[in-house]
């Protein structure tokens, strides 16, 4: 029987494994119970002040809460966005929890969404290994890409025109822009992971489909939003001139591996240059050197929204940057520290977007507009997902049996009880008098990497039951 409870994870700075641990106990008071008759049958995750339900937070919300061993229902959560779905494809951004309708604003009048769903089913499938279920949501995925292709592509430039408000960015200095690079460079995402999933379902035809699909908006993206001199891809106007706006949102095509090696690197530059998105807290929304850069945050004038940092630090993995996403994680992590140990009396918390340049929440210029507490569905992808995949650096795979450790330098560290289907596995590395010896433990067989960036490299089947290696001897 599994045990229903979230992996312990193992680290030398106990103040991460505290925050780990605090978001979870923090998640299960927003799990709320669905409601048959609004529509919404099944379970959901949401924050607390909402009257809706958002496609977005639900879709980043799941790359956490597949963690928690089966406690929280993940599947049957998205699948109320498909029962949702309109007749000609259309899933929106917001439903009203009250009776279950779409929510439209002025803004974003056709309650758009980025387009993440395939990408989310993607990470689902490795992370609890239904083949059956990418079956049974592929229609519902078809659908919403068609709706998306007619609703938002302009056939003559073959980009998607949205507004602001659907790229969750809504205040950034964008003012002009027509094609947005973030909302284009998802959509490529979505066929790249729609290909994938084809692929998984051994449909050569439908794999097939959606890369053709991929090549042709990469060319595009890469044409016409990749400036050379500025080694930074930008929004387009009306025109399709850029806009010439450095934003966080320039990094999505990282993660749906748009630019070449060249390109990827004069990219990864930028985030590491402190004039730019290599701030202290890692990365602001705007570079800092934008003139609308401003220190407080004012949202996306430079926040660091952990949403964003999550995306860039999984577009350097796509780019094997697996040294400088750690780093960059940890940096991060130690300003979500600072708010969730004050100073003084004042009660821990986490922020929905943090200060750049110094210790504290962003703060917003419009006092209309608070900085919301223990928004989880952005910071809990920090203090959790990041904190297994690139501080202890596991990422694992149940339909190949398989979990990679990759790490730059061997630490005290290691997470227990980790759900591999129906195997819990434990990984431990310590110093022994012997040197660095990783303990295992599992139910049943499967297959372990360690990867050493630039030293080792081992695949190994290990057994049911317990064992330990020495990484000396490899």
């Amino acid at each position: 029987m599994i045990k229903k409870d979230f992996p312990k994870i193992h680290y030398y700075d106990q103040d991460f494994v505290d925050i780990y641990n605090r978001s979870w106990a923090w998640i299960q008071d927003y799990w709320f119970k669905g409601d048959p008759e609004l529509n919404i049958k099944n379970s959901f995750f949401n924050y607390k002040e909402y009257e809706t339900i958002n496609l977005f937070e639900s879709a980043v919300s799941t790359f956490f809460l597949v963690y928690y061993n089966n406690k929280y229902a993940v599947a049957p959560m998205l699948d109320n966005f498909y029962a949702l779905q309109e007749e000609n494809g259309a899933i929106r951004l917001n439903y009203d929890l009250k009776e279950g309708k779409p929510v439209f604003t002025e803004n974003n009048p056709e309650g758009v969404s980025p387009p993440l769903l395939a990408w989310v089913e993607y990470n689902l499938y490795h992370k609890v290994g239904q083949k059956r279920r990418i079956k049974e949501v592929m229609p519902y995925l078809e659908l919403y890409y068609s709706w998306l292709d007619e609703t938002f592509k302009n056939p003559e430039t073959g980009l998607y025109h949205v507004p602001l408000e659907a790229t969750m960015m809504d205040n950034a200095p964008r003012e002009e822009m027509y094609y947005p690079v973030d909302f284009n460079s998802q959509q490529a995402l979505n066929c790249l992971y729609m290909s994938a999933l084809g692929d998984i379902l051994n449909d050569k035809e439908l794999s097939f489909k959606y890369k053709k699909q991929y090549f042709s908006l990469k060319t595009r993206i890469n044409s016409l939003m990749w400036n050379q001199d500025d080694s930074i891809y930008y929004d387009l106007d009306k025109e399709q001139n850029q806009i010439k706006v450095k934003t966080a949102a320039a990094f999505w095509p990282l993660l749906a591996e748009i630019p070449n090696e060249a390109r990827a690197e004069d990219l990864i530059e930028l985030l590491k240059d402190p004039d730019h998105f290599g701030t202290d807290n890692p990365f602001p929304s705007l570079a800092a050197n934008e003139p609308a850069f401003n220190k407080k945050g004012d949202g996306f004038n430079g926040s660091v929204y952990p949403f964003l940092t999550f995306m860039i630090i999984k577009g350097l993995e796509k780019y094997a940057r697996y040294d400088f996403a750690r780093e960059c994680a940890i940096r991060h992590l130690y300003y979500v520290l600072d708010t969730f140990h004050p100073d003084g009396n004042k009660k821990g918390t986490l922020w929905e977007a943090y200060a750049p340049l110094n210790e504290g929440p962003a703060v917003w210029e419009d006092e209309s507009r608070e900085n919301r507490q223990l928004y989880l569905s952005y910071t809990a992808l920090s203090t959790i997902t990041l904190m297994i995949e690139n501080v202890v650096g596991l990422y694992i795979s149940l339909p190949r049996k398989t979990v990679d450790w990759i790490v730059p330098t061997l630490e005290l560290m290691g997470i227990e009880d980790l759900s591999l289907k129906r195997n819990m596995i434990t990984i431990l590395s310590n110093k022994s008098g012997r040197g660095w010896e990783i303990r295992l433990e599992s139910e049943k067989l499967y297959y372990f990497t360690i990867d050493i960036l630039g030293k080792k490299k081992k695949t190994l089947p290990i057994p049911s039951g317990k064992c330990s290696m020495l990484i000396d001897k490899l």
